[in-house]
């Protein structure tokens, strides 16, 4: 069974492509605001940024049966303490659950979404996380990806979430990650709309490598893995 769509009743969990019986699935997490009350809606520019994305995941996925799914958020914003995408995002995984068992699982999250995606990472489903142009303030925690892959783009010119404090978050998860990488993306900027294609193609290249690190080569280079200068592709 594969098509887009929210699940009867609404929630957190909106699958794209949900085969018969998966054994793994990814969750795609857009971003948002620092602040936002006012409810979050599929046709808002950050909800809308993802959907190349999605398409881009879909057709690189490396078996049928894997699903993708989005995370729905009840709101726009992060919201200080309340972190309210995570506690959506752990409502989706748990929705998951129910739906397919406990598959291993890949985060995809933009922006907030990266944030949330970095805080769920600790949810016993969760294999890696792939963090696009992340908001990841100093200080960000790190134990919770013990175990887990971790891989990071960031446009060189972004000039809303800091590409430094990104790599300072991966140089610090290198010694609980199971691995860690970061690449900066040459011109590319937090809308990921210059080289789109180049984030189109290397995420989904990036998930089907974590699905299937034997029969799908890593599109990131070994200088990704290492405590050196992060490159720019």
């Amino acid at each position: 069974m594969t098509g887009p769509g929210a699940p009867p009743g609404g929630g957190a969990l909106v699958p794209l492509v949900l085969p018969r019986r998966p054994r793994a699935a990814v969750l795609v997490l857009h971003g948002g605001r620092a602040d936002g009350t006012g409810p979050a809606r599929s046709w808002h520019l950050a909800a809308l940024r993802m959907r190349p994305f999605h398409r881009a995941i879909s057709a690189g996925l490396p078996h049928e049966d894997v699903l993708l799914a989005r995370v729905r958020y009840r709101l726009r914003g992060w919201n200080g303490v309340r972190a309210d995408p995570v506690r959506d995002t752990l409502e989706a995984l748990r929705r998951l659950a129910e739906l397919a068992g406990p598959v291993p699982t890949v985060l995809v999250g933009h922006s907030m979404g990266g944030r949330a995606a970095l805080h769920a990472a600790g949810h016993p489903q969760v294999r890696a996380v792939v963090a696009l142009a992340p908001w990841w303030p100093a200080g960000e925690p790190v134990r919770q990806v013990a175990g887990r892959h971790l891989v990071v783009l960031h446009g060189e010119r972004d000039r809303i979430t800091s590409p430094a404090e990104s790599a300072a978050c991966v140089r610090r998860a290198r010694g609980t990650a199971a691995r860690a990488a970061m690449a900066l993306v040459g011109d590319g900027d937090h809308a990921m709309l210059r080289r789109s294609r180049f984030w189109h193609a290397t995420t989904a290249a990036a998930v089907a490598h974590l699905l299937d690190p034997a029969g799908r080569p890593d599109p990131l280079p070994a200088q990704c893995y290492g405590a050196g200068t992060v490159p720019v592709l």
